[in-house]
């Protein structure tokens, strides 16, 4: 009996370093993929009809996390340098009291970007949804897509695998809480989006139509 638990002990063990080895391997081909699509200096950045900013939390007064606001100001700078023309805004509305996208575009709006220039993406539940919705819904072929660094590479990996010509804006701005938390979650983020890319997952919500280049009324909600 003991040496039949000893057995599948070890074999458990082998099992884990296995997919712990595997996971790394799967981490470290995502960054290497994604490198040369990333930029931290704005004039380096390749000229974009769109840069689509990803979602994050929202305070409870609907003013905008530190990450987000960082996501947001990024993407704000470019639009200012004249490297993109409008903005797609993807985030969580899963609940009325719940609003990220409505959050980012009255962030610049209180900028003085024009709302015509905004578009938003109130299904962007996840960053595959995010990605497969501005192709999808959004028909946004070609972006930039701010983050932070940290989560940059999954997203552009996401968008290399749909086929789409994205590349990447760092929005790191401040030292975060938990950052070394974020990190470890990107790691099996990596696979959840790996396996997502396999089975062709869709995402929650598709819908209607909504070129980046039309009238971004429709996109908007109460």
């Amino acid at each position: 009996m003991r040496k039949i638990i000893k057995k599948i002990t070890i074999l458990l063990f082998a099992f884990l370093a296995l997919l712990a080895c595997g996971i790394f391997i799967l981490s470290g081909h995502v960054k290497s993929s994604t490198k040369n699509q990333t930029y931290n200096n704005i004039a380096e950045v390749p000229q974009a009809y769109t840069v689509i900013v990803l979602g994050a939390s929202v305070r409870s007064n609907g003013d905008l996390s530190t990450m987000l606001e960082d996501r947001v100001s990024s993407a704000l700078s470019l639009y200012r340098a004249g490297k993109v023309s409008r903005f797609l805004l993807s985030g969580d509305n899963g609940t009325k009291s719940y609003n990220e996208p409505k959050a980012m575009q009255q962030y610049l709006i209180n900028q003085g970007v024009p709302e015509e220039d905004i578009f938003l993406d109130y299904a962007g539940f996840d960053t595959y949804d995010s990605m497969y919705r501005a192709s999808s819904v959004f028909n946004v072929k070609e972006a930039i897509v701010v983050t932070q660094k940290f989560h940059l590479p999954r997203a552009l990996f996401i968008a290399n695998r749909l086929g789409l010509d994205y590349y990447g804006f760092i929005g790191d701005r401040h030292i975060y809480q938990r950052e070394n938390s974020n990190k470890s979650r990107e790691l099996l983020a990596n696979v959840k989006a790996y396996l997502e890319l396999g089975i062709s997952k869709e995402p929650t919500y598709l819908g209607a139509k909504i070129p980046i280049d039309g009238p971004p009324q429709s996109t908007y909600s109460d």
